[in-house]
């Protein structure tokens, strides 16, 4: 049986790519954060992979690569949008960069012995006219296309050198209609052609396929050859008139409150779960844990510094006295606490006060059968020594 790897293949034309491959004999491997739905597709015909690329499972893609009835790699998963760049966050800045670039490098190194091996394989990604011209109010988004359109090329150069037929496609297209991307909606029917196309020009070994490069982007790749500044501005001008653009904030900001003292895999359960809910995590820590009654065994700076070493979080601060008042210096979207103080009149104030500011709580369950309760209280049998 022979198998295709579609990565972001649960919409837009990555499932149209998937459907294309069904039809054509595969049975397709769909790696992405969500799942497709569920009529989309022939079940029998299909294997669904949760993988969030912003939490990169290296074991995942060298288990794929290593099954010798996988025949073919297709990367479509990325993302982006239309504002100018003082309206991007640094989260969506490095997402944007780890997604569209660093994943589906990562990806393909997994797979590369299979890529440059004299057997036939076939392998693509994604790229975008914008990887190939100047685009802005699409910056960080361009820059992360011309990374991987720059990539493609190189290492198409090496292969060649290895003497392998096999080669790895850009498709670098303008936009796409009947996606999901920048707010669209999934159309089966106008993006079947193109993946047909892009299908097509794969397994043919082609190297740069540009759709609609004759009637449109010819002229447009010439057009910025001869003046890319001119180019740029009416770039900047047409997308400014569309009514594309999104000035706005961008991103999900997340903020959770603790004392993380010996810190434990409940604190790293609760950690990951909020990064999995938003896309900029902020952790207050607490000086002690005068609070509740008992003393920390962990100075604050080094409880800091082990929660900053943490990857699901992207900054640590100390603690407010109130998590609202940290609201005010940090203008979070979510947070994040645990399910015992879900009721209480601190938290129900807590839901008044947040009932005007877009904020939402979320109440986690904390893992059961660990607490630093349990830690403390076994350090303090084992040394014999009451705590204060």
């Amino acid at each position: 049986m022979k198998k295709a790897v579609v990565v972001g293949g649960s919409n837009g034309i990555g499932l149209a790519i998937a459907v294309n491959l069904i039809e054509k004999g595969y049975y397709v491997l769909i790696a992405d954060k969500y799942a497709p739905d569920e009529n989309a597709l022939k079940q029998e015909s299909y294997e669904y992979i949760p993988c969030d690329l912003l939490d990169y499972d290296e074991d995942l893609f060298h288990r794929l690569s290593e099954d010798e009835d996988t025949q073919l790699l297709m990367i479509t998963a990325g993302f982006g949008r239309v504002a100018d760049f003082e309206y991007l966050h640094e989260a969506e800045i490095e997402n944007m960069l780890r997604v569209n670039t660093v994943a589906g490098i990562r990806i393909i190194r997994s797979f590369y012995d299979r890529i440059k091996s004299q057997k036939s394989f076939y392998c693509g990604v994604m790229g975008s006219i914008a990887g190939l011209v100047s685009s802005p109010m699409f910056s960080v988004y361009a820059a992360s296309k011309a990374a991987l359109c720059r990539f493609t090329e190189s290492v198409n150069i090496e292969l060649e050198a290895y003497d392998t037929k096999n080669r790895i496609l850009n498709v670098s297209p303008g936009s796409i209609k009947g996606t999901k991307f920048n707010g669209g909606e999934n159309q089966p029917d106008l993006t079947k052609a193109l993946a047909e196309n892009i299908v097509e020009k794969m397994l043919c070994g082609e190297e740069l396929y540009i759709p609609e490069y004759d009637e449109i982007y010819k002229g447009v790749i010439e057009r910025y050859r001869n003046d890319p500044h001119e180019y740029g501005m009416h770039s900047y001008n047409y997308k400014k008139s569309s009514g594309r653009a999104k000035n706005e904030a961008g991103v999900c900001i997340g903020y959770l409150s603790g004392t993380f003292d010996l810190f434990h895999v409940g604190h790293l359960n609760i950690l990951r779960r909020a990064k999995k809910e938003c896309d900029y995590l902020i952790v207050g820590v607490h000086p002690d844990a005068s609070h509740k009654g008992k003393k920390t065994f962990i100075p604050l700076e080094e409880r800091k510094a082990i929660v900053a070493s943490c990857r699901y979080v992207d900054k640590v601060v100390d603690s407010c006295p109130e998590d609202s008042d940290a609201w005010d210096k940090h203008h979070y979207n979510k947070l994040f606490v645990g399910s015992d103080y879900k009721g209480t009149e601190r938290f129900l104030r807590y839901e008044e006060y947040f009932s005007d500011k877009n904020v939402s709580i979320v109440y986690f369950d904390y893992t059961k059968g660990t607490s630093s309760t349990q830690i403390r209280n076994t350090i303090i049998q084992k040394t014999d020594k009451p705590q204060n």
